[in-house]
C-alpha cells in the first residue's frame, strides 16, 4: 500500500493499494468538518476513482477519532443558501452523494467512526458497504438547526431502512449507536474500534477481486433503479430548499451553533 502523507493544506488524502483507492477526510483538528475545500478534494477522488482503468473500488474513511461533525455552516451554509444544493457536489464530474450530479460508477465501501453527523449518514447511504466502529455516534442534526437534510437522506433513509426507523432519526434529531445502526440496515458491519477501516478495506479488496465488469454492471443496474425512485424526491427537495434556507428559523440554527446555545424556532 502506498502510505498517504498528510500535509496542511490536504483535506482529502489518497492511497493506492493495488485495485483499491483509500480516501480519506483529513481534518480532525475540526473533527472533519466539510468545508469548501474538503468537498471539492473529495469530489476530485471520486473523479480519479472513476477515470482510473486500474481502479475498482474506493474506500471513504476519515483520520482521527471522528469521522465527521457535518458540514462547517458557517462557511458552506451562506454557499448553498446562495447557490443551491448543488453546492453539496464540490465541483466534479461525480456527486460523493450522488444526489445532485451522477453517482461514481465503481463501489465504494465506507468506514465510519466516532462522531458521524449529518452528512456523515448521507454518505453512509450513498456508499455500497458501511462498516462502523462500536463507538460511532450517528446524528441527523439539521432540524435542530433550523433546516433540513439535503443530502439525500429524506428519501433514501425511509426507502431503505423503513418509514418509521428512518422518521425516528430524521425528525426527533436523536443520536444513535452502531448496534442500532446495524439493526436497521444503515451500517453492514460492527467492529472493534480501530478495526473499522482495516475490515472495510478487505472487504474492498475482495469486491476488487470479482470480475470488474460484472461488478460496474450491476452497480449499475441497481443504481439505474434508484435514480428512477428517486428523481421526484430531488426535484420536490431542489424547490422546497430555498425558502427553508432563506427562513429566520435557518438564521437562528446557525446562530445558535455558533453560539453553542439552544435554538429557539418560531417557524418562519
Amino acid at each position: 500500500m502506498a502510505a498517504a502523507t498528510p500535509t496542511d493544506g490536504e483535506r482529502v488524502t489518497l492511497e493506492r493499494d493495488g485495485h483499491v483507492l483509500l480516501i480519506g477526510v483529513n481534518r480532525p483538528e475540526k473533527r472533519n468538518a466539510f468545508d469548501l475545500a474538503v468537498l471539492r478534494q473529495l469530489a476530485a477522488a471520486y473523479e480519479r476513482l472513476a477515470d482510473d482503468d486500474e481502479l475498482r473500488v474506493g474506500v471513504l474513511h476519515a483520520h482521527g477519532e471522528h469521522f465527521s461533525a457535518g458540514l462547517d455552516l458557517a462557511e458552506v451554509g451562506p454557499v448553498v443558501a446562495e447557490r443551491g444544493p448543488a453546492s453539496l457536489t464540490g465541483g466534479g464530474r461525480f456527486d460523493p452523494f450522488g444526489v445532485w450530479g451522477e453517482p461514481v460508477p465503481k463501489p465504494v465501501v465506507m468506514a465510519v467512526q466516532g462522531i458521524a453527523l449529518t452528512l456523515s449518514i448521507e454518505l453512509a447511504l450513498a456508499c455500497d458497504i458501511v462498516v462502523a466502529a462500536a463507538d460511532v455516534r450517528f446524528r441527523q442534526l439539521e432540524i435542530a438547526r433550523g433546516i433540513m437534510p439535503f443530502g439525500g437522506a429524506t428519501f433514501r433513509a425511509p426507502a431503505r431502512l423503513g418509514w418509521g426507523n428512518a422518521m425516528r432519526f430524521l425528525l426527533t434529531a436523536e443520536e444513535f449507536g452502531a448496534e442500532e445502526a446495524r439493526r436497521i440496515g444503515l451500517v453492514q458491519e460492527v467492529v472493534a474500534v480501530g478495526r473499522q477501516k482495516d475490515r472495510a478495506v478487505e472487504l474492498a479488496r475482495l469486491v476488487a477481486a470479482q470480475a470488474p465488469l460484472g461488478v460496474q454492471g450491476t452497480l449499475a443496474n441497481a443504481g439505474a433503479a434508484r435514480k428512477a425512485a428517486e428523481r421526484a424526491a430531488v426535484e420536490h427537495l431542489r424547490e422546497l430548499l430555498p425558502a427553508i434556507l432563506g427562513s429566520q428559523d435557518a438564521a437562528e440554527g446557525v446562530r445558535s451553533f455558533v453560539e453553542r446555545r439552544g435554538a429557539r424556532f418560531t417557524g418562519r
